[in-house]
């Protein structure tokens, strides 16, 4: 008997599209004599639903795209809960909701409520690795270099203006950058030149969170590694994406088609053994399970910091984590998406025994 794959994707967050692009790679690849592919979307206004019948062998990315009522949204979820996850059969669902009320660890509740096996991070690793500055403070204090950083709340901003601005220019200088501090694909990130500058990508950056991070600039490069696996993760090799962006915004990621992923990333032996075991660390001091990619910047003093956890990379067929694995064991993207599946089982089960057996 088939497993029933659940695929959840869309969503309310600015990360909507990319949501699709993920979803619409993973459905593609699945190999329909193993599983039983249910797609559920959810709309940016938060109404869930079921795309009419897919043929998986003509699929085009808007046939992911279904159009219900807006008077549906109260029992939207009920009915999707009830019509198909809980159907019987070995099930397993997989979220591709990148960003917030998906990423952040809301629908990961969700479905620990429910009691059913799901890709990727749980709940605590989810929301450990949204909000970048409770990232930052687990790393401080587990002794992992990173750029120096400050946190504002919007509170703060309305009640002192010209203050945070004097801080943010004493303490880190320009150039530096402004992020929302949950959100990913670099949306709302500014590169600061000046006060001017720095107070604009602030008023930016708070239209998409209450609580920002302004980090230094680090002069080097951004290395990347993929990790997965539940207690005992594996770390891929390193890479990097050439190109002559001062900012690695959202266009520049998702656009700009002169891209060159550099995998592995041309450093030495020393400092790729190095920078993974770096990010096996972060990822277990996040309680990461599953999947997340470890970002990191290599100064020009040959120095490591960590930037970053995404507990949701980018995952299409192009992106740098599945095409990591590719090159480092040769994993397939078929094959490394039922590779996730085995650990949401995996993971499942160890903690049904403890609930049931121990």
């Amino acid at each position: 008997m088939r497993t029933k794959l659940y695929v959840l994707y869309g969503g309310k967050s600015v990360e909507h599209e990319v949501s699709l692009k993920t979803a619409y790679t993973v459905i593609q690849s699945i190999d329909e004599s193993k599983f039983e592919v249910f797609p559920i979307y959810i709309t940016r206004e938060g109404i869930w639903s079921v795309p009419e019948t897919l043929n998986l062998g003509s699929l085009q990315p808007t046939d992911l795209i279904a159009k219900p009522n807006a008077a549906e949204i109260p029992e939207s979820m009920g009915r999707i809960l009830m019509n198909q996850l809980s159907l019987p059969g070995r099930k397993v669902v997989m979220p591709l909701l990148h960003g917030s009320n998906g990423e952040d660890g809301t629908v990961q509740g969700l479905l620990e409520l429910l009691g059913i096996p799901y890709v990727g991070n749980n709940v605590l690793s989810s929301a450990l690795t949204m909000d970048k500055a409770i990232s930052k403070r687990l790393l401080a204090e587990a002794g992992i270099r990173q750029t120096d950083y400050l946190v504002y709340r919007y509170d703060q901003w309305l009640e002192d203006r010209e203050q945070l601005l004097q801080e943010v220019e004493e303490d880190l200088g320009f150039p530096c950058y402004v992020k929302p501090a949950s959100l990913g694909s670099s949306i709302g990130i500014s590169r600061c030149m000046d006060k001017q500058q720095l107070a604009a990508g602030i008023v930016e950056a708070f239209k998409y969170d209450n609580k920002l991070v302004l980090e230094k600039e680090i002069k080097g490069r951004e290395i990347q590694v993929a990790v997965m696996g539940n207690e005992k993760p594996l770390a891929s090799l390193p890479g990097e994406f050439i190109h002559e962006h001062m900012f690695f915004d959202f266009d520049s990621k998702y656009l700009d088609k002169q891209l060159v992923m550099s995998i592995p990333a041309q450093i030495s032996e020393e400092l790729t053994t190095q920078i993974r075991k770096i990010a096996i660390q972060a990822y277990q001091l996040h309680g990461c399970c599953g999947l997340a990619r470890v970002d990191c910047f290599l100064d020009d003093e040959g120095l490591l910091y960590v930037n970053e956890i995404n507990a949701l990379p980018g995952f299409t067929n192009q992106s740098m984590y599945p095409v990591m694995w590719e090159r480092t064991d040769g994993t397939p993207y078929s094959a490394l998406v039922e590779r996730l599946i085995d650990y949401a089982f995996t993971r499942h089960a160890e903690k049904e025994s403890i609930l049931y057996t121990r």
